[in-house]
């Protein structure tokens, strides 16, 4: 895993320094100090999966190609079976699946996500998170306790919530077991330069 980090952390710094972009404004974007931010460029911290997602739509590049150096070529469809694509481990054992890893030109990201049940966070603070766009997710098993800035959902099977994903938010499984649910993000529109 740390050898993944580590190659992961290059490819964020290489591209930040092709397109002569600071870190202190990288920093800003992710919300993270500048300390903070070029200890993720350097491999020696994790990265959340929000992270990643805002260096790629700052880089221009699909979130595929900072995780895995490969970037997508298929512009018709793309399949993927059952227990298939794209795996992407982030935060405490939250399981990203990148369902459409070879589709370029997205204009989502759709991912099957495992949250595991922890009962250590279930008393503890929800850790928000916040990224340019919208988001829907869809429970297919179990239960999720969301918490949207200061409002508490507990959502379960079939149940679904979409947001503004520049507010805070933040998920754990709840219940007594791991959720599972499919979550689109959905790119903010790009700005239209004056």
């Amino acid at each position: 895993m740390e050898d993944k980090i580590m190659e992961i952390a290059q490819r964020i710094r290489t591209l930040r320094e092709i397109l002569e972009i600071s870190p202190e404004e990288m920093a800003r974007l992710t919300g993270l100090s500048t300390e903070e931010y070029l200890k993720k460029e350097a491999g020696k911290d994790d990265f959340s999966f929000t992270f990643l997602y805002q260096c790629a739509e700052r880089f221009g590049v699909e979130l595929v190609e900072i995780v895995t150096g490969d970037s997508p070529k298929l512009s018709f469809y793309q399949v993927v079976r059952r227990g298939k694509g794209l795996p992407i481990k982030r935060r405490a054992g939250f399981t990203y699946n990148h369902l459409a890893m070879l589709f370029e030109h997205k204009l989502c990201e759709p991912f099957l996500v495992t949250a595991p049940y922890l009962a250590g966070e279930q008393d503890q603070p929800v850790k928000l998170s916040y990224h340019e766009g919208q988001e829907f997710d869809y429970i297919l098993k179990g239960s999720l306790k969301v918490m949207m800035e200061d409002h508490i959902e507990v959502l379960g099977e079939g149940d679904a919530i979409y947001y503004d994903s520049g507010h805070g938010h933040g998920m754990i499984a709840t219940g007594g077991e791991d959720c599972q649910f499919l979550a689109v993000v959905l790119k903010a529109p790009k700005k239209e330069e004056k």
